[in-house]
């Protein structure tokens, strides 16, 4: 067999690996993307109704009162006599009745059963304990703000169904400035609760906006305990502690302000805790964990060597706190923990206090809890645990599977321990399935619920969800009699300044979404309430005590979830589960997220493909948000047809018909949107005409709604518009599709000529063309590359140049046309590192001829550009990504050829290279060179930081959501170390120095096999 033969097959043989890895990196991929679907379970909820409204009732007066003088009661009373006093005067002429209410005394304690017994003129209660007697004063107050006979209210009624109703902190110390809310892009989770009341110097609290704060949470009290809540959820923990008696401490040294600043802060709010338990409402302290200060970080890595979280010996550090806080403010009643999300999305600025997530294992997950609850066992105190932990580390799925549930919390059995998860099988979205792990364990359990909706514009929509609520709370209480709480959510829940500027009981229409804060209240005292009763009720409270006015209320509000649900989401979207890259995305992916319109390929491309194989495939998601637009339009008409003279004010009735006027806006330009993604990625996946003629008559429509929406509500704090930024960027780069298409048809004509003419030229009378020669040489030096040297001997001067030139235009010229000429970032990544490997080669090659290796590295570079180049000649771009998204045989077939390709760069090289230098120094030049392309990129956006690094490409490619980078951040969501690049800086070192100890003559010079050329 001639050497020529036995090289031929070792190229063929080499050729075929190549393509087999190739073909294991594609699969590699995907299963690392690991896109599927399955349906979704959806919550069978009865179809929303509207109560019958009644004519009004006059309240009674109170003609005499005897009721025991506690705080508790007295507050309760003030209530009552507010609920009176806030009531519409009496028609002309009519007398309110006298009513005499006599309250019995009643021991302490949680028992809230109690008998109202009497008629319109006397009414008693008695109850066996306080907190009986307190809720018959409460439900007589709603009875009169629901315009109802408090007489309708006399017989026994029984402790409610599930004693632990919990809250938020609502708006409490949060104070409503506009300039804050304006720009519409901060998306910080921080609340800035008691920002007025923090000083960074001592004393550290400004009293006068403390005592603010004070009477600000004493109303957030009197109200929530007036909507039948007896708990609240209070923000912070570590901020009060000194850590003194810490093990191995004190925490903090001498002087340090940590310490001074923890007890300033205890002395400040142990009051505000001290009241809530004065009338009854428990104080559970809210806290992410790792909670953490920068002293406080340092004596746990002193201490343990590092954060870790598994061992248990770290959580006494904590527990201890628990301790020294408790004995000092006994009115406490435990803590609240998350380890789902922490880090400086949560930060406040100037404020040495944060978090880290770091109890991301089942055994540090145990190790903590265990340390916690018994500390809470010890102290008669309570620890409620939070099963959000979506995408973080291996107890990432505990809140939606039922086997991660069971391997996190199976066995932790403590009296002391209250697992709180949404009842959402994932976050807030509407089409989620009721959650499941709610239905097991052994613990006890409480069911969180959000009425400030923060997926669906943060209850700046109308959004009754009474029904929804209803039957995820029958269904759980049926299945699992573990089940005693609910956590509602009055405020929180995202960012809090992204959005409009509600806040609870404070600022903006918060009365539009505190329907469900009491329909959650109602249903945990009994789940069987009537909750269009409910509605009816909060109507009237809030809005009229006309019967016409509030039947109308009431139907509108019955068609809110309909037009929530079709009009937010693509509903044959949303009514999968999908899961990509380990994760499983929400269903409102193409609102990334909250008020985020999204433009990238992954998630529109996806969403289509999924669309498309629905039932009605994209017409019927099409005229579904359509459908949406007339149902928000109905419910705007219904409102606004009622007598403006019947509503409690006038602003009250702007502010209700202005938010649907804001709804029925955002809806018609998301029903556009719909509409051109849809199209889009039919194009891309039929190369219709017709679908890109549909699209872009879309994008036309679409333009000028998003001109008028802007117009409209672009600063509105009260109805704030959307963030058009990526949907435009998205669309950019849609309109230049076509273009492209066009353009890489022309190169890949160009390429495919230069390759044809490399083959052909030695048969033909082109081998005397300026440039066949420079052709022929890299078609043999890139198939063949031992002749790679023959190949460009006696070259002429241009051809020469032509054997770098034509390679390294193509090369920029393809990746321009798979960029849409938009991000010159990853063009200048992508050639920086090319050049930097041939400047590292011709280095190497010195006064050897630089040109066969040229030739072999060019001629593989234009087989890449033309494998990419007819990719893109399809649809552009947007065809390509399609593909790589959707197309799974189409993704796989192209890497495996792509890869073989990249690698045979290499390969080429060095064979090239093994002719001039033999092989084990060829070999050396090439790894020393990819090394040194590896290690600047690498070095590069290690030094920017690979956060940002990702943000600036990621923006200008468009391939995830825009919205990652504002919220979440690209490295935390798909948890990518931020060390990466340094690992691939370190790798890239270790092949430049293999390969420049390769490279070095080893032993006597010997001289070359052949003269140089």
């Amino acid at each position: 067999m001639t050497t020529a033969r036995r090289r031929g097959i070792l190229a063929v043989v080499t050729a075929i690996v190549l393509v087999a890895l190739g073909a294991g990196v594609a699969l590699a991929v995907g299963d690392a993307l690991g896109i599927r679907t399955e349906p979704a379970a959806q919550m069978q909820p009865e179809p929303a109704v509207a109560a019958v409204a009644t004519e009004a009732v006059a309240p009674p007066e109170l003609a005499a009162v005897d009721v025991p003088g506690t705080e508790r009661l007295g507050v309760a009373m003030d209530e009552l006599r507010d609920a009176i006093a806030d009531a519409p005067p009496a028609p002309q002429q009519a007398q309110r009745p006298q009513v005499s209410l006599t309250v019995a005394d009643a021991l302490d304690g949680d028992d809230d059963s109690y008998t109202l017994a009497g008629d319109a003129s006397a009414l008693t209660v008695t109850a066996t304990a306080e907190a009986g007697s307190t809720r018959a004063i409460y439900d007589l107050a709603a009875q009169v703000r629901a315009a109802k006979p408090v007489t309708d209210l006399i017989g026994a009624h029984e402790a409610s169904r599930l004693p632990l109703r919990m809250t938020d902190l609502g708006a409490v110390g949060v104070t409503p400035d506009p300039a804050e809310w304006e720009s519409g892009d901060d998306y910080s989770h921080a609340s800035k609760a008691f920002a007025d009341v923090f000083e960074s110097d001592a004393p550290y609290i400004d009293q006068t906006a403390l005592a603010a704060a004070y009477d600000d949470f004493d109303t957030f009290l009197r109200h929530s305990l007036a909507n039948g809540f007896n708990a609240v959820a209070f923000p912070g923990f570590v901020e009060f502690v000194t850590f003194d008696d810490a093990p191995g401490g004190p925490v903090y040294a001498e002087g340090d302000e940590h310490r001074a600043k923890a007890l300033a802060l205890r002395e400040a709010f142990a009051p505000f805790w001290e009241r809530a338990d004065e009338l009854g409402v428990k104080v559970f302290l809210r806290t992410d964990m790792l909670a953490l200060t920068g002293p406080l970080e340092q004596y746990l890595q002193d201490r343990f060597g590092s954060l870790d979280t598994e061992n248990p010996e770290l959580w006494d550090v904590y527990t201890a706190g628990l301790d020294e806080l408790y004995d000092a403010v006994p009115a406490l009643d435990g803590v609240l923990i998350r380890i789902g999300e922490a880090g400086p999305v949560y930060d406040v600025g100037g404020w040495d206090y944060y978090s880290a997530l770091k109890v991301t294992t089942v055994a540090a997950v145990r190790a903590m809890l265990e340390a916690f609850t018994g500390q809470a066992e010890a102290s008669d105190r309570e620890v409620i645990f939070r099963t959000w932990s979506v995408g973080v580390g291996a107890v990432g799925d505990m809140h939606t599977d039922s086997d991660s549930y069971e391997a996190v919390l199976g066995g932790i059995d403590s009296p002391a321990l209250i697992v709180s998860t949404k009842y959402t099988l994932g976050d807030f979205y509407t089409w989620l399935p009721l959650n499941d792990t709610l239905e097991q364990g052994s613990q006890r359990r409480i069911v969180e619920f959000q009425s400030r909706r923060e997926f669906e514009h943060f209850g700046a929509f109308a959004n009754d969800l009474g029904a929804e609520y209803q039957w995820a709370l029958q269904q759980l209480l049926a299945a699992n009699d573990k089940v005693e709480g609910v956590w509602v959510w009055t405020q929180d829940g995202g960012p809090w300044r992204a959005g409009p500027m509600t806040l609870y009981l404070k600022a903006g229409f918060w009365q539009l979404y505190e329907l469900n804060t009491q329909v959650a209240a109602s249903l945990a005292r009994d789940p069987e309430t009537d909750v269009a009763e409910v509605t009816a009720d909060w109507a009237r409270e809030w809005f009229s005590d006309d019967p016409a006015t509030v039947e109308a209320i009431s139907q509108a509000m019955t068609s809110s979830r309909d037009a929530i649900a079709h009009g937010l989401y693509i509903a044959p979207f949303a009514q999968q589960r999908v899961f990509a890259i380990g994760l499983e995305p929400p269903p409102m992916m193409w609102i990334f997220e909250w008020d985020i319109l999204t433009g990238d390929s992954a998630v529109l491309d996806v969403m289509y493909s999924i669309v498309r194989d629905a039932d009605g495939g994209i017409d019927a998601a099409i005229a579904d948000g359509e459908k949406a637009v007339e149902t928000a339009e109905a419910m705007r008409d219904t409102v606004a047809g009622t007598d403006a003279a019947t509503w409690r004010s006038p602003e009250i009735r702007d502010a209700f018909v202005g938010a649907l006027d804001y709804e029925v806006d955002t809806l018609r330009l998301l029903s556009a949107y719909r509409s051109l993604i849809l199209h889009q990625g039919e194009w891309h996946d039929t190369l219709s005409p017709d679908a890109r003629a549909a699209w872009d008559a879309d994008r036309v429509t679409f333009e000028k709604l998003a001109v008028a929406h802007l117009d409209a509500y672009d600063g509105d704090i009260d109805h704030p518009a959307l963030n058009l930024t990526a949907a435009r960027l998205g669309i950019e780069r849609s309109e230049r599709d076509d273009t492209m298409a066009w353009l890489a048809r022309g190169l890949l004509v160009l390429a495919v000529a230069w390759v044809v003419i490399g083959m052909i030229a030695a048969r033909t009378s082109l081998v005397r063309r300026p440039g066949a020669a420079a052709a022929r040489a890299t078609w043999i030096a890139s198939t063949r590359p031992w002749r790679a040297r023959e190949s460009t001997l006696g070259m002429l001067e241009l051809d020469r140049w032509l054997l770098l030139i034509i390679p390294a235009a193509l090369l920029v010229a393809t990746r321009a046309v798979q960029t849409s000429f938009l991000s010159w970032t990853h063009v200048a990544i992508v050639i920086g590192a090319w050049v930097v490997f041939a400047l590292v080669l011709r280095l190497f090659v010195r006064r050897r001829s630089p040109w066969p290796v040229i030739a072999a590295v060019g001629g593989v570079v234009v087989l890449r550009c033309i494998l990419t180049l007819f990719a893109l000649s399809f649809t552009g771009p947007g065809g390509y990504w399609y593909a790589f998204w959707t197309e799974p045989v189409l993704r796989t077939a192209y890497i495996a050829v792509a890869f073989a390709l990249f690698v045979w760069v290499f390969v080429a090289a060095g064979w090239a290279l093994s002719a001039q230098v033999g092989a084990r120094r060829g070999t050396g030049y090439v790894l020393a060179a990819v090394g040194a392309g590896l290690l600047v990129p690498s070095v590069v956006v290690g030094v920017i930081g690979l956060e940002a690094a990702l943000t600036v490409w990621n923006d200008e490619m468009g391939l995830l959501p825009w919205g990652l980078a504002r919220i979440l951040g690209i490295t935390t969501y798909l948890d990518i170390p931020d060390a990466t690049p340094w690992a691939a800086a370190a790798f890239a070192a270790v092949l430049l120095v293999v390969g420049v100890l390769l490279a070095l003559p080893w032993g006597r010079r010997r001289a070359e096999a052949s003269p140089r050329s």
